[in-house]
């Protein structure tokens, strides 16, 4: 890496090149992804930080660009060492989104275990007259209390409640990416 004011030096193989370009036209690559691909192939073209921003663009500062950059060229000896150990395009691949991933983050342990979000959601599943309720739909308020009168949790919000209910929608994993890709080659 270099010191001072100077950008890190990032270099990118060819095949490091053609799969972060089929990460970057995904249609299933997360946004997140997709940024950090294109910062990591500017990088490589010697693009500076302040050019990689202008074209970036919404919000991408020098700052963001400069980490991907400094990540990326931690990893760098480890993706070319499993190039050299003829790696196939699927765990090179593998390398390269877990290199542009976010580092695990720390944090309160869950509040609430799987099967005490599932029996919530089963909760929410039945028709609150079922429960002796006047009402025809569950509110994340009448929820939160029928989970604690049930004694499933001992408390809950109506917003965590709300948050649960809102967790069912689509989200793209790292396998979806992964195959997605895998199905362009």
């Amino acid at each position: 890496m270099a010191s001072g004011s100077l950008a890190t030096t990032v270099t990118v193989s060819e095949r490091q090149r053609v799969i972060l370009e089929k990460l970057v036209r995904s249609k299933r690559s997360p946004r997140e992804l997709v940024e950090r691909s294109r910062i990591v192939l500017m990088s490589a073209d010697s693009l500076n930080n302040t050019e990689q921003a202008r074209r970036l663009g919404d919000g991408v500062d020098q700052q963001r660009i400069r980490r991907w950059r400094n990540r990326w060229a931690e990893k760098e000896d480890a993706l070319s060492l499993a190039e050299a150990n003829q790696a196939i395009d699927k765990d090179l691949m593998k390398l390269i989104v877990s290199a542009l991933s976010d580092k695990p983050r720390s944090g309160a342990p869950a509040t609430f275990t799987p099967e005490q979000i599932i029996r919530i959601l089963a909760v929410a599943c039945e028709p609150p007259s079922e429960s002796d309720l006047p009402i025809s739909h569950w509110t994340p308020t009448e929820l939160a209390r029928e989970v604690i009168k049930r004694r499933i949790v001992e408390s809950i919000s109506p917003r965590h409640v709300d948050r649960f209910l809102k967790g069912g929608r689509h989200k793209t994993t790292q396998k979806q990416v992964l195959d997605d890709v895998k199905g362009q080659t």
